[in-house]
């Protein structure tokens, strides 16, 4: 057998409400963050990145972060009206004749449908998420678990008020 190198396509979606709850609760702090650079290398583990989606309730998305996202990986943040369920799952479907493998970054049990109608899709449907805080259910429907783990956030430090005009 020559060297067949199988180009695999994936879309990474993120629940990030429930990613941020995950890992605040076992940092035990508000500052902790996704380390998207050390995250998604692993998680691709050498297959394509198709599109990385961010989906976020609220306004409060740093335009840093959305920027990062887009530089790195060509990622959009997007904003929910409420939580992610629906929207992430409206695209989820949309991507699935258009990928190999669709990530799902919750651990959410709201998603074990998503992930049944996906394979019966013939997606390949893996769940990357902080394991203590993940549905038993949701990661045994799934072909692959990828676990979070503290090698993957950091915890930022506030910057410090300063007089004013000095950083």
């Amino acid at each position: 057998m020559g060297n067949i190198s199988i180009n695999q396509s994936v879309a990474i979606l993120c629940d990030g409400n429930n990613i941020e709850r995950s890992i605040h609760e076992l940092s035990k702090t508000k500052n902790a963050m996704i380390n998207f650079d050390m995250l998604i290398p692993k998680l691709l583990n050498d297959r394509g990145l198709n599109r990385l989606l961010y989906f976020r309730e609220g306004k409060s998305i740093s335009s840093k972060f959305a920027d990062r996202l887009h530089e790195n990986y060509y990622g959009s943040v997007i904003p929910c009206h409420k939580s992610a369920d629906i929207p992430l799952s409206i695209k989820a479907t949309q991507l699935s004749s258009k990928v190999d493998t669709i990530i799902i970054m919750s651990g959410d049990s709201d998603f074990v449908d998503l992930v049944i109608h996906l394979k019966g899709e013939g997606v390949r449907v893996e769940i990357a998420a902080v394991r203590k805080t993940a549905a038993r259910i949701l990661i045994d429907e799934a072909d692959y678990f990828h676990e979070i783990t503290k090698e993957d956030w950091f915890v930022y430090k506030a910057p410090r008020k300063t007089k004013a005009g000095r950083k």
